[in-house]
C-alpha cells in the first residue's frame, strides 16, 4: 500500500527527515509518535503527497502502486483528491459552509455529480451520528461534532488511505476516545489504511504498529 524508502527531507540547512524507510500493509492503522521535532509531520506530509522529499539516491515513494515521485504537480494533486483523505488537528472546515457542504467538496473538486455526492455525503454523515446536523455551520457544531464531519469529508471521496495529524489533539477526552475507536471501525467497515501521528499513548498503543520517530529516522517499528 505504501512503500517508502530512503526518505530525506532538507529545509535549507537543517536536516528533518534522514533516509526514512517504511512499509504499510493495507488496512493496517499505524501510529507514528516521538518528541516534538522528530519529523513526523514532515514524514507524513510527504507520505501524503503534500510535500515532496529532497532528491537522493535510491530514493522510493509507491503508493497504491503508483509511482509518486514521478508524478507532476497536476496528476499528483488528482491522484490525492482520489486516494487519500485528510484530518489534521483543527478541522479546517469552512466557516460559511454547511455540515454537508463541507464534506462535499473533495468530491465536487473531483468533478462528481451533486446527487450521487449528497447521497454518499448523507450516507456518512449519518453513520457518523450527525444525520440531525447536516444542515448546521462549523458554529453551530461541538468540537467532537467538528471533528467527525471532518472525518466524512476526509472519507468522501473513498480513499484507500487517510492519514490523520494529532486528530484528537484538539478535543476533550471523551471526544477523542470516540473518534478513536471511530478509526478502527471505519477501517473495519470500508477497508481503510490509517497512518496517524500522535502524542496520545492510549491512540498509539491501540495502533496496529507503532512507529517512534527519533531524530529524522524510525527506531522501531
Amino acid at each position: 500500500m505504501i512503500h517508502a524508502k530512503n526518505l530525506h527531507k532538507y529545509y535549507d540547512q537543517l536536516h528533518v527527515l534522514k533516509g526514512v524507510d517504511l512499509h504499510i500493509k493495507k488496512g493496517e492503522i499505524v501510529s507514528i509518535v516521538g518528541a516534538s521535532g522528530a519529523g513526523k509531520t514532515t514524514l507524513l506530509q510527504i507520505l501524503g503527497t503534500l510535500d515532496r522529499p529532497s532528491e537522493e539516491k535510491e530514493i522510493e515513494l509507491r503508493i497504491n502502486n503508483e509511482d509518486i515521485l514521478k508524478m507532476n504537480d497536476k496528476n499528483l494533486s488528482k491522484f490525492r483528491n482520489l486516494n487519500l483523505g485528510f484530518i489534521f488537528q483543527f478541522h479546517q472546515l469552512l466557516p460559511e459552509f454547511t455540515a454537508l457542504e463541507n464534506v462535499c467538496i473533495p468530491a465536487y473538486i473531483a468533478n462528481k455529480s451533486k446527487q450521487e455526492t449528497e447521497t454518499e455525503a448523507k450516507k456518512l454523515l449519518d453513520f457518523l451520528g450527525l444525520s440531525h446536523r447536516l444542515d448546521h455551520k462549523p458554529n453551530e457544531l461541538s468540537g467532537g461534532e467538528q471533528q467527525r464531519v471532518a472525518v466524512a469529508r476526509a472519507l468522501i471521496n473513498k480513499p484507500a488511505i487517510i492519514f490523520a495529524d494529532e486528530p484528537s489533539g484538539n478535543l476533550d477526552t471523551a471526544s477523542a476516545e470516540n473518534l478513536h475507536q471511530l478509526f478502527f471501525k471505519l477501517r473495519d467497515e470500508f477497508g481503510q489504511t490509517f497512518v496517524i501521528v500522535t502524542h496520545n499513548e492510549e491512540l498509539a498503543n491501540m495502533a496496529d504498529r507503532k512507529l517512534v520517530m527519533v531524530d529524522g529516522q524510525i527506531s522501531k517499528q
